[in-house]
């Protein structure tokens, strides 16, 4: 096993629109040992909860203009950083990540913490983690917010139906978008990374330099940055792939999944158009409503959409 790095405290400090306080919590995933987890806890302890999850390359520090919105109308916030990401650890070995293991340390984050009538939030690999959580822990989820996600599992039936394209062809073939192959093999051969050039490029409007900054805080040096680099690698591109296995069974709870579930897209993101709607066809809580759209905004609408998108939550949570 590889050394497990943790961020200095001091990466944090006066980050611009972040003013919350830390929590952590050991969460524990099979084949390794507890590692500390960070997340947000605002808002009243007795609201209703609303589960925020990022995925590649950010942290918590995305739902900042989120989560005033949905304080202020009474729900309380955990927003977690997933391990390798934020203030929480980070081991060193990239093979030490796994996707089963993002999905049982959010998992042990859910069941320690006790979360119940939760509606999930999910963004990027929030998405594939946070779906997955629901799957195994079905009776503690109330309703879902899907806000640019995705759930690759390689299915024949996907083709024609996203812009980037990920699905099996005949017998043993698979259908891959370009920009997202060569996504993935920049993260894998770059000497270093950096999480504010992905953030740059997939927001409508460009961030200021500082906000920029505060997305590389968790990540002073090429050591702290194996989870980064690794969950890229983690994008399950064909029908074996371990992910796409996972995958599979994930949709199919959700397909099973009759509580409401809303989607809210952005109409700038190509990485993850078509998604929306498949999951408005194939999840029996989506079928039948309004779901909105956050125009002007890119793949990270939380960026540049954060209080509409926090306003759609809370309206969601307030009237279903």
């Amino acid at each position: 096993m590889s050394a497990v790095l943790r961020t200095p405290d001091d990466r944090f400090t006066d980050l611009p629109g972040y003013p919350f306080s830390p929590h952590y919590l050991e969460v524990e995933a099979e084949g390794f040992p507890p590692v500390r987890m960070h997340h947000l806890d605002e808002g009243p302890a007795d609201g209703p909860v609303a589960l925020l999850l990022h995925g590649q390359p950010t942290w918590s520090y995305l739902y900042r203009s989120v989560v005033p919105v949905l304080v202020d109308h009474g729900i309380r916030v955990i927003a977690p950083d997933n391990v390798g990401f934020g203030r929480s650890d980070k081991p060193a070995d990239p093979t030490d990540y796994t996707f089963a293991r993002h999905i049982e340390w959010v998992r042990s984050l859910v069941t320690r913490l006790d979360l119940r009538e939760v509606t999930l939030v999910a963004q990027d690999w929030g998405g594939p983690i946070g779906f997955s959580v629901l799957a195994a822990e079905t009776e503690r989820f109330a309703r879902v917010v899907a806000a640019n996600t995705v759930l690759h599992t390689a299915d024949p039936a996907l083709a024609d139906r996203l812009a980037w394209a990920v699905h099996g062809a005949g017998e043993s073939r698979v259908v891959l978008e370009e920009s997202l192959v060569d996504y993935l093999l920049y993260t894998q051969r770059a000497p270093r990374l950096r999480a504010s050039d992905f953030i740059g490029l997939a927001t409508a409007s460009p961030p200021s330099v500082e906000v920029l900054a505060a997305y590389d805080a968790p990540f002073p040096d090429v050591a702290h940055t194996a989870g980064l680099r690794q969950m890229t690698a983690l994008l399950p591109l064909t029908r074996n792939d371990v992910g796409a296995r996972i995958g599979r069974h994930t949709m199919s709870a959700l397909e099973r999944f009759e509580r409401p579930f809303l989607t809210c897209y952005s109409d700038g993101d190509p990485a993850t158009r078509g998604w929306a709607e498949v999951f408005q066809e194939r999840v029996p809580g989506a079928r039948g409503r309004r779901h909105p759209t956050i125009e002007g905004a890119g793949h990270f609408l939380q960026e540049d959409a954060g209080d509409r998108l926090g306003q759609v939550i809370a309206d969601f949570i307030a009237t279903t």
